[in-house]
């Protein structure tokens, strides 16, 4: 589940940084001579070599041994440090699907090899590099969508998309996951898509239309920008409007769900609307994104469709704000929280936090009626550049009348090294503005409404 982000550079963290309790560097079991490839290969395959080759998503390869060798300094740095692999969620306090984090043993074996002349070992003991998937790290998809390309000049400010994407197939269909892949340029922050469904006769040409539109300068009226985009029906009614199909953030990987769970209708017409595409900074050269959609089809039609709710920052209820208030002083650390008392039993899937530069920690937990607290996440050091979606091994139950707390941190001071202004400034939501010098504080909750059994059904899709 790791994505590299061009903000995130492998120096980066050359800071003092708060390391996660009992993963200091163990020399237990660590051989007397270590050499690339007997030992050290085997490790960078298995944690990281899934970006950092030929046509990853980092900037740098560490598949042969010149390239370890050219990083190999840097490389026992960053994983004794844990910045590498990217994971920021506390391991000790929750365990999710696909974490990547390296074993005590792993890292005071990178150390010991950086320390004692990076030997490269015996030719016939090189492992083969492992076989990754080609655009995506589910798979191969069954139809992949271009998005329009985007041209952005050099030293750009933020811009707010609104994006169609058209779409038609031979049949209705189902599908259990369409995942939003950002182009090689990474400088896509977020999107938040939806589904436009069409019954098929009531549309005869879904790529009529205008395909992206500036939100500052394009849409006053929003009504007046679906008209532009080709969107309503032929008679000039609108069709149905899916919320959140598909989604991004830095850092996120689409989560597949096991058949049945989860998934979408797939009409034979349709468009996603990236109804908020947001391109960050540029701040180097001009450059065109080319993003595009996966589409991974359903074997089967789902049966239990996933439902999601958020605390802070636009509440999905609005009773659950950001308390006291995210409005953040400069040279100030400011405490902040949300919380939400559940009315049904739930099965949760997979939860998602989020802040932007501001932000230094977050938890989060389910206090159950009777007391009992039930941990869901902890990210010690937070990292905007690394945003994830955690799903869990199992779906976790959390019973009706509990009350989910998240807590969060933000550091609007010098010592700050993401912060976007210097000297610090006040900073605040502004009613949900999506700009990264902005803040935001969001738990996002995705979940089923519980049935007997659902803590023992893993989550991992075969």
């Amino acid at each position: 589940m790791m994505r590299m982000n061009n903000k995130t550079v492998l120096f980066a963290g050359i800071i003092p940084v708060l390391l996660y309790a009992a993963c200091g560097s163990s020399q237990n079991d660590v051989p007397a001579t270590v050499t690339f490839t007997e030992h050290v290969a085997p490790i960078l395959y298995s944690n990281c070599t899934f970006c950092h080759r030929p046509g990853g998503s980092a900037h740098f390869s560490l598949v042969t041994y010149e390239d370890a060798r050219r990083n190999g300094g840097a490389a026992a740095y960053v994983v004794k440090e844990r910045i590498m692999p990217p994971w920021p969620a506390d391991p000790h306090y929750t365990t999710f699907l696909g974490q990547r984090v390296m074993s005590d043993r792993d890292i005071a074996i990178i150390e010991k090899w950086s320390t004692e002349g990076m030997p490269q070992g015996p030719a016939d003991k090189m492992l083969a590099l492992p076989k990754y998937p080609v655009g995506s790290e589910n798979g191969t998809p069954d139809m992949r969508i271009p998005v329009q390309p985007f041209f952005l000049k050099a030293n750009s400010n933020d811009r707010f998309l609104l994006v169609k994407v058209p779409f038609e197939l031979p049949a209705d269909t189902f599908a259990s996951l369409i995942e939003f892949v950002p182009g090689k340029s990474n400088i896509v922050h977020h999107v938040n898509g939806d589904m436009v469904k069409y019954e098929f006769d009531k549309k005869k040409n879904v790529f009529d239309g205008e395909r992206v539109l500036d939100m500052a300068e394009d849409t006053a009226s929003l009504l007046q920008a679906f008209q532009r985009l080709g969107l309503p029906n032929d008679d000039g009614t609108y069709p149905v409007l899916q919320k959140s199909v598909v989604n991004y953030l830095p850092g996120a990987v689409g989560q597949k769900y096991p058949e049945g769970i989860g998934g979408y209708f797939l009409p034979r017409k349709g468009v996603f609307l990236l109804n908020d595409m947001h391109y960050g900074f540029t701040n180097k050269d001009d450059v065109w994104d080319s993003s595009y959609i996966n589409v991974f089809f359903a074997k089967t039609p789902p049966n239990r469709p996933v439902q999601e709710f958020q605390i802070g920052t636009l509440s999905s209820f609005g009773t659950a704000p950001v308390l006291p208030d995210l409005i953040i002083q400069p040279n100030t650390i400011k405490p902040v929280y949300s919380k939400y008392t559940i009315p049904e039993d739930i099965s949760i899937l997979t939860i998602n936090p989020h802040m932007h530069l501001l932000g230094k920690s977050f938890k989060a937990y389910a206090l159950k009626p009777d007391g009992d607290t039930i941990r869901l996440i902890s990210i010690p050091r937070w990292d905007f550049n690394w945003q994830y979606f955690y799903t869990f091994l199992k779906m976790l139950k959390i019973p009706k009348g509990s009350t989910i707390i998240a807590e969060g941190v933000y550091d609007n001071t010098r010592q700050n090294l993401n912060n976007p202004f210097s000297p610090p400034q006040l900073v605040r939501d502004r009613n949900g503005s999506m700009k990264a010098t902005d803040e935001m504080f969001q738990f996002i909750v995705t979940y089923l409404p519980y049935q007997p059994g659902d803590e023992n059904i893993s989550l991992e899709h075969k």
